[in-house]
């Protein structure tokens, strides 16, 4: 390991989650830092000096005091005959992008109760060196419920009036914050983004502030403003590495933990 770089960890599942571990490396790796991978059964061995919570599995929600929704839950369908030209250019375009996601995601249902003890470790830990964290879609979730907040555990119903997005390819129109860090890092008030999510934050955590939102005033993203860099979003940016917005997110999160590195 090349000593002068910063050490960036970067949480998932035990099993599955190779497609997004993959992309968030490479994205880490471009900005300079050295990803390093964390899940259940292979927890953090060296001092992190910065951290991304990944994207799976939902949050038990006896964490934030609450019981399982016992909803079915259907992704929705696509429509219209744009939709489906998206769908076939977005093939051939980007084809590592549709096939890894596919091949490598696991459709088993998961226990994420080791995973959740895990990661609220490493945030606590987190937080308590200051170093700078991301959390991307469940891991912006995870934050939020570490401060004491709350998730939608389906979102499903907000979107009678707006089409409800799920698709891996930037479709969804989100406004920034302005003033917010986000803003700030993206240089923008509004970016297109993916959505692979059913669940969202409800009620923000202590302190915490929402700096994004979408057209049906649904969360995309927080923050809080008592740290350097403890952001969280709700799509996945790693899978938008065409997007220099996108980029800047692991650009700015790399640079905080060089930073850091540097002075300890």
């Amino acid at each position: 390991m090349n000593s002068s770089k910063p050490v960036i960890g970067i949480t998932g599942p035990q099993e599955g989650g190779i497609s997004a571990w993959l992309f968030t490396a490479a994205a880490v790796w471009l900005q300079g830092g050295h990803p390093v991978r964390i899940h259940p059964g292979k927890p953090a061995d060296v001092e992190l000096d910065g951290l991304i919570l990944g994207g799976g599995a939902d949050i038990n929600p006896g964490r934030y005091g609450e019981l399982l929704e016992n909803k079915l839950y259907n992704k929705p369908k696509p429509r219209g005959l744009r939709l489906w030209f998206i769908r076939i250019v977005s093939f051939f375009f980007y084809p590592l992008l549709f096939v890894f996601r596919n091949i490598f995601s696991t459709k088993k249902k998961v226990d994420t109760n080791a995973r959740d003890e895990l990661e609220f470790s490493l945030l606590e830990h987190a937080c308590t060196r200051g170093i700078p964290v991301l959390g991307i879609c469940r891991g912006a979730q995870l934050i939020n419920v570490k401060f004491g907040g709350t998730l939608h555990q389906d979102i499903t119903g907000f979107y009678t009036e707006v089409p409800k997005v799920y698709t891996i390819w930037p479709q969804k129109p989100v406004s920034i914050k302005q003033g917010s860090r986000l803003y700030h890092i993206t240089g923008s008030g509004g970016a297109w983004v993916n959505a692979l999510h059913h669940q969202a934050v409800d009620e923000l955590g202590d302190e915490l502030t929402a700096t994004a939102k979408d057209k049906a005033n649904i969360i995309q993203a927080i923050e809080h403003p008592g740290f350097d860099y403890l952001i969280g979003v709700q799509w996945h940016p790693e899978y938008l590495p065409q997007i220099p917005l996108q980029r800047a997110l692991f650009g700015e999160l790399v640079k905080k933990a060089r930073k850091g590195k540097r002075q300890t």
